[in-house]
């Protein structure tokens, strides 16, 4: 038997792939094309830590944790025959799918990157969806993280799931619309859709596993060898607000808060999305979803003014003179939105959060401190216009 995990070189599936690999004894195959990699390297950025390469990383996880049960699989998920050539090898019991273009800003820049990033998230989804189907695979557990950013902004609390309408007198439950916010989060919006179809169509089980902004630099896997680093991206495109804001911090820049910044997201650390995902890839079969669960990623909701004051605070705890500013906000938004979000399905799955805001920043800290001098080569990367049409 085998878990498949898609995505397997990024920053989410990769520290997962470890955990999931020292809590079983099935084969776990990584899948990546590297394509996050070149994005950023597009984007004129790095990775503030390090990363090694696939094969020392593999090579690492089984000196230091003694996993021997970790493959790879270099292939693009878009392209049919290969996803069937995946399947029909490998035969998973459960597939883990972080694999997509994640970034709503680089979705944004124009319209070729909108259409590669509609085309690369939906075609890799439906293409597994259907090679189960198609390959008599559809026991498999499918879970996919899609992203809390498909509910939108509702000034009503965000369900777990679904939502009940009400019409002329009669209520039912239906879908929660898709009120997505760029032409990334709508991929995700499309992906619960056609997850919920591959469930009805094909009864395969599913998870839609909807992701918070994720923020963090280590779990307890990546902490022992410098092989077995997860990336963290800062610059505009590829680093979301927590770890753009601790990288202005080191290299002495003000926090930059767009706006009022009252506005509250919803966050989750990085260690607290890993053990979601290790618990639902090790689920005994009997478990597993009959129909298409919903569980909503986060851990809770932070607005971005508070977030950037916690940040300064613990940034000055390791003698950086970090101040918040306020920017005029480039983004067409809310700015006092309170978002309230229901995670009790999450929260039961990971035992409750096990990391605060203020520890995880404290340990993006412990890492960002000592690659000062790459966050400071590419400090133009924190702020958006810097890629235009002629740069291509």
């Amino acid at each position: 038997m085998s878990i498949l995990i898609t995505g397997g070189d990024g920053y989410l599936g990769w520290p997962a792939a470890l955990r999931i690999a020292t809590r079983t004894d099935d084969r776990v195959v990584l899948v990546d094309n590297f394509a996050r990699r070149e994005w950023v390297e597009e984007v004129g950025s790095v990775s503030a830590v390090p990363i090694a390469s696939i094969d020392e990383r593999i090579e690492a996880a089984e000196e230091v944790h003694g996993i021997t049960n970790l493959s790879f699989v270099e292939g693009d998920l878009t392209e049919k025959a290969f996803v069937d050539q995946l399947l029909e090898v490998h035969e998973p019991e459960t597939i883990i799918h972080t694999a997509a273009q994640p970034s709503a800003p680089y979705s944004q820049i124009n319209g070729e990157r909108a259409n590669y990033t509609q085309h690369n998230n939906l075609q890799a989804t439906r293409n597994l969806l259907w090679g189960l189907e198609e390959h008599d695979m559809t026991d498999t557990h499918f879970v996919e993280t899609t992203t809390t950013g498909v509910y939108g902004a509702p000034e009503f609390p965000i369900p777990e799931g679904g939502a009940t309408m009400e019409n002329q007198g009669e209520e039912d439950d239906v879908p929660f619309p898709a009120m997505a916010g760029s032409w990334y989060h709508l991929t995700k919006s499309h992906d619960a859709a056609n997850l919920r179809l591959a469930n009805s169509q094909f009864d395969i089980p599913i998870s839609d596993v909807r992701t918070a902004i994720t923020y963090g630099t280590e779990v307890d896997e990546t902490r022992a060898d410098p092989r077995l680093k997860t990336r963290f991206d800062f610059d505009y495109y590829f680093g979301v607000v927590a770890h753009r804001f601790a990288a202005q911090a080191v290299a002495g820049y003000p926090v930059t808060v767009y706006g009022k910044g009252e506005q509250r997201k919803p966050f989750i650390a990085l260690e607290d999305a890993v053990e979601g995902l290790a618990q639902l890839a090790t689920m005994d079969p009997d478990d597993r979803p009959a129909e298409h669960v919903v569980y909503n990623q986060v851990t809770r909701a932070i607005s971005i003014v508070e977030m950037g004051n916690t940040i300064a605070d613990v940034a000055n705890e390791y003698d950086l003179d970090v101040e918040v500013e306020h920017f005029e906000n480039p983004r067409d938004e809310d700015e006092t939105h309170k978002m309230e979000i229901e995670n009790d399905r999450y929260a039961d799955l990971i035992g409750g959060q096990s990391t605060t805001f203020e520890e995880g920043i404290t340990d993006v800290f412990e890492s960002l401190t000592d690659y000062a001098d790459r966050i400071e080569a590419r400090e133009d990367r924190f702020l958006p216009g810097v890629l235009e049409p002629d740069e291509e």
